[in-house]
């Protein structure tokens, strides 16, 4: 058994059920892919629309490929045939250019809502001002090409888990709050993403139902191409 798939064993009996474990291959191989597909992973994310484009082509048909990145509007048409879920909606624009490819594509894409919860400008996402004009302006009812899952945010990089939490706490509340405003009756606006390799035990303390995993499937990564 290779160290990719004990790796999975692990994570798996950590996970309680019902929480889906996105297993990132960010700068990895499509060796360590299929090995993890061996292993019985399903869910795959990615950073780059480009490396995930060049991924896809090589893996098998039923691989769900998350996008977990930043992605720029013009992107989008490099994966808006087969991306299972893009988590890393963070503006108006960019759902309407998701909107516009999944046309082309004679697809509906699942989206998350990427939220702003890190005291680090480095980081994207809506804050909940934004999202509820864009809810009360009744936009997402043209966007018939895109269904709006739940939310997902990336908690501040510390060590300091009380504030991560905080964090996490937050957008728990953001998606109560959603939920409760907006999406009362569409029962798959059920997901938050949030958690990765070191603080993915708290977001799970937290509520979280998806989590974003690489480092303690993958190992460490290539840091020549890690951006």
């Amino acid at each position: 058994m290779s160290g990719i798939a004990e790796n999975l064993i692990m994570f798996r009996e950590e996970l309680p059920e019902g929480v889906t474990l996105v297993a990132v291959s960010k700068t990895k191989p499509v060796e360590d892919i299929i090995e993890a597909y061996n292993a019985g992973q399903r869910v795959f994310g990615e950073n780059r629309a480009q490396e995930l484009m060049e991924k896809h082509e090589h893996v098998p048909d039923d691989v769900l490929w998350h996008m977990v990145g930043h992605l720029q509007r013009n992107k989008v048409k490099y994966i808006a045939e087969f991306v299972h879920m893009i988590e890393s909606v963070d503006s108006l624009r960019l759902l309407r250019a998701v909107n516009k490819e999944a046309k082309k594509a004679g697809r509906v894409i699942n989206c998350l809502l990427q939220f702003h919860i890190a005291k680090e400008e480095t980081k994207f996402g809506f804050s909940p001002e934004e999202v509820d004009d864009i809810m009360q302006s009744k936009v997402l009812n043209e966007l018939e090409n895109v269904n709006i899952r739940g939310v997902m945010g990336m908690a501040t990089f510390t060590d300091d888990m009380d504030k991560v939490r905080g964090e996490f706490k937050f957008l728990k509340s953001v998606f109560e709050n959603l939920k409760s405003k907006y999406f009362m009756n569409k029962s798959d606006f059920s997901e938050i993403s949030m958690g990765m390799s070191g603080d993915y035990k708290v977001a799970l303390e937290e509520g979280s139902t998806m989590v974003r995993v690489g480092t303690n499937i993958f190992g460490a990564r290539y840091c020549k191409t890690d951006n």
